[in-house]
């Protein structure tokens, strides 16, 4: 981390951080839970309010924009790398953002472990590591079971947003989500991109190296398995 990075994660993280399991290595406290076991986002952020989750937040440019575009819903950020929480640390502070919490873990076993089935109004993952090489395709957050644990953790009528650069892994998402049972695409195929997710550099960028951006929006089917 910089010298910048360190003071954000000194100065903030004891409030507004935690660890998830097998991540509590270096003392810091895991989010508090409920009688469940589970995430317990009221006490989190002292209120109730719709909860949103972000795997992989990378440096923060995205999931701290929406944050403040969302003042009304809760989101929390997951990530492993400690530079780029503490980036997103310092987004929080500039933008006086009181409705966004960072969790460091593994997203299967956050969502496993302590996120409640049903409970999400919104799950994101953006720009995932793509493991272009075909041996390493297995290693993708994106597969047939994890897709089927994160639409488990989405309340119906709620959405998970997926979102690529990358071709070949952009068709893998759709051919995985369109086989989930749990999940409907109104788009029939990648949507449009959404006006309000924002264009970073890095999107920037890959467009201009030929590699536009493809979204999947899939809606959370009610348990009947009808629309909601």
């Amino acid at each position: 981390m910089t010298a910048g990075q360190h003071r954000a994660w000194d100065r903030l993280w004891p409030r507004l951080g935690a660890t998830g399991p097998g991540f509590d290595r270096d003392g810091s406290a895991p989010p508090p839970r409920d009688g469940d076991g589970r995430l317990d986002a009221r006490a989190w952020f002292g209120r109730v309010a719709p909860l949103r989750l972000e795997i992989g937040s990378g440096m923060g440019e995205t999931t701290a924009a929406l944050a403040a575009a969302e003042p009304d819903t809760d989101h929390v950020a997951v990530e492993v790398y400690p530079p780029g929480l503490a980036q997103l640390l310092m987004r929080v502070e500039e933008r006086g953002l009181d409705n966004l919490r960072l969790l460091r873990g593994d997203a299967v076993t956050v969502l496993e472990d302590l996120v409640a089935p049903d409970s999400l109004a919104g799950l994101r993952v953006f720009y995932p590591d793509p493991w272009p090489k075909r041996r390493h395709h297995k290693r993708r957050i994106v597969q047939p079971a994890t897709v089927a644990l994160m639409a488990s953790r989405l309340a119906p009528g709620a959405t998970l947003h997926l979102a690529t650069d990358v071709a070949d892994y952009a068709d893998w998402m759709r051919e995985v989500t369109d086989a989930e049972p749990l999940l409907e695409n109104r788009h029939r195929g990648f949507a449009p991109r959404p006006p309000w997710r924002p264009r970073t550099k890095f999107e920037a960028r890959a467009e201009q190296e030929g590699r536009p951006s493809r979204d999947l929006l899939l809606v959370r089917r009610t348990p009947e398995g009808g629309e909601s």
